[in-house]
């Protein structure tokens, strides 16, 4: 399945307030930061979205609020993916229910399926929704890698639109780009690498420091498909400082101190997750002014 979404999207944090409840007010704030900035698609409950600590009610409150204030001003994707099979069925059939435009299924993590087993996997979900499916490959993160030769076989499951690549080995990824060519579309999931990526027939962008700049993301994106690589590496030279500085710690832990220092009410992770080293902190503060951006907090 091709062309299910080109553009810029951003794997959305979730803020929650000093009780530890989802803060509402701050995600909408959120939400329309994202659509002005030229954002395309707003992927919600993916891993930066912290699901695997927040309640089954929690996520349908979450994906209610977010049909109703997006308002078809931007694709939704809501995050689904599970270390079982049968639970990430139910998690899409409900966010088909829910009004998603597609799904972002991340690997199996922990268990450590086989390849055969990560075939599997998507063609249970593909079978059990008539929604696009984003894969998401994220190893350091799951301990499962989607091999090129596999993520072959899985795009020619009619409604897989494409896989999110955050492998980190571009030679894999070029590898993978071809194999995938002219079935499904390949995706950025790592923003380090999101020039390269797009530069070898990425259709689009999943990012993380787009919560952040996701006006300069977007443009990111058009330069490349402009064909204008000077540009498009000019504002890649410009965002790394703050890319680097948005994983000195785990993903999203300086997304969300990010968050509230530009005034968007990041607030806190989630335990076990932490607050973000003073260190860090300065850090990361410093390359936001730099950037050119204001802090207030």
């Amino acid at each position: 399945m091709l062309n299910f979404f080109n553009g810029s999207a951003t794997a959305m944090i979730t803020p929650f307030t000093k009780e530890g409840k989802i803060n509402f007010e701050a995600f909408g704030r959120m939400i329309d930061f994202q659509i002005e900035n030229g954002t395309d698609m707003l992927v919600i409950l993916g891993t930066t979205g912290e699901p695997a600590t927040m309640t089954e009610q929690e996520k349908i409150s979450l994906m209610e609020y977010s049909v109703q204030k997006i308002a078809g001003r931007a694709k939704i994707v809501f995050g689904t993916g599970s270390n079982c099979t049968a639970h990430a069925v139910e998690a899409s059939k409900l966010a088909q229910k829910m009004g998603a435009d597609g799904l972002l299924a991340v690997t199996p993590y922990y268990n450590k399926c086989t390849q055969n087993g990560l075939y599997e996997y998507y063609k249970a979900i593909a079978s059990a929704v008539d929604l696009p499916i984003i894969c998401y490959n994220v190893p350091p993160r799951t301990g499962v890698n989607i091999l090129p030769a596999t993520m072959k076989k899985i795009a020619e499951i009619e409604n897989i639109a494409g896989i999110k690549e955050a492998c980190g080995n571009m030679e894999q990824i070029v590898t993978t780009a071809r194999m995938i060519r002219g079935k499904c579309d390949l995706y950025s999931g790592d923003d380090h690498l999101n020039l390269p990526i797009l530069a070898i027939g990425g259709a689009g962008l999943i990012s993380v420091s787009s919560n952040i700049l996701p006006k300069e993301t977007k443009q990111l994106y058009n330069f490349v498909k402009a064909g204008d690589l000077a540009a498009a590496n000019a504002i890649q030279d410009k965002m790394l400082p703050v890319i680097d500085n948005l994983f000195t710690e785990v993903n999203p832990i300086p997304a969300k101190a990010a968050a509230d220092m530009i005034g968007l009410e990041g607030g806190a992770p989630r335990a076990p997750l932490t607050e973000m080293e003073p260190a860090h902190r300065e850090a990361l503060r410093k390359a936001l002014l730099e950037f050119g951006l204001k802090v207030t907090a």
